[in-house]
């Protein structure tokens, strides 16, 4: 006598699986019919890539004792790309500002979700478009000469590690920003710090050359760090302490963003 078949029933996981994967859909289709806030950001890391590389290039290269402008290209590039994420990032605490203050917030807490799916959702598809952004930008860079022939392919997949965790990170703490945002344009100018941080940091000028009372303040952020350490897997540069102050400070941003969105996610009336 065979043994009646009975119903199975989605597990938690993969109810969380299901639901996070359409929101992630849901985000990526509006990136595709609104590009223009992802293109605009986009503008300015590529701009600043143009102006100091051929309008400061050769200065800026002298003072980093470097012999011509393809030095300062090759200084240049890996906090250009760091700066993209946080320039990508912006749009995300948009994103979620939008979506709280709309109303499609309250809608899917009615709907039998995953509750923290929609959070996750933006935060896959942000991390996506931050690593698509900045291809673009290398690309642009190595158009204009940037090269990197030192690093091994290891160094390669610990470069691209440590791009997608940053993107993590800045991701999970833009995402805290949307969601205590009024609107867009408040969440927007919440998240101008992802793009202040890069313009004192590294990224232009090496911190020894900064005034002494400056220092301190290029040198203890986040994407001091990072830049460096990108540097040194791109270029064969010491890295020294860097790697993992650089590492513990995406793991401590990623621990802190996710918290801060769920406690307030969870705790929004809206």
């Amino acid at each position: 006598m065979s043994t009646p078949l009975t119903p199975t029933h989605p597990t938690r996981i993969s109810l969380a699986v299901r639901d996070s994967s359409t929101m992630l859909r849901r985000n990526l289709l509006h990136a595709r019919r609104y590009p223009s806030l992802t293109l605009n950001l986009l503008l300015t890391p590529i701009m600043l890539l143009l102006l100091f590389v051929y309008i400061f290039g050769d200065t800026m290269s002298a003072g980093i004792g470097g012999g011509d402008r393809s030095d300062y290209i090759a200084y240049l590039v890996p906090g250009l790309l760091l700066m993209t994420i946080g320039s990508t990032t912006i749009g995300t605490a948009v994103s979620v500002s939008n979506d709280m203050t709309e109303g499609i917030i309250a809608r899917f807490r009615t709907m039998a979700i995953h509750r923290g799916s929609v959070l996750i959702g933006h935060v896959i598809g942000s991390v996506l478009q931050s690593v698509a952004s900045v291809v673009l930008v290398g690309a642009v860079g190595v158009a204009i000469g940037f090269r990197s022939t030192d690093a091994t392919a290891l160094e390669w997949i610990a470069a691209f590690g440590l791009l997608v965790l940053f993107a993590l990170a800045l991701t999970w703490i833009a995402v805290g920003m949307g969601l205590i945002s009024p609107n867009a344009e408040a969440a927007s100018n919440n998240a101008m710090p992802l793009i202040f941080l890069p313009l004192i940091s590294s990224a232009f000028v090496p911190v020894d050359a900064m005034p002494g009372w400056f220092q301190p303040i290029a040198e203890y952020q986040p994407f001091t760090p990072a830049i460096e350490t990108l540097r040194g897997l791109l270029l064969g540069t010491e890295i020294g302490h860097n790697g993992w102050l650089a590492v513990a400070w995406c793991l401590g941003l990623t621990v802190l963003g996710y918290r801060w969105s769920s406690a307030k996610f969870n705790s929004d009336p809206k």
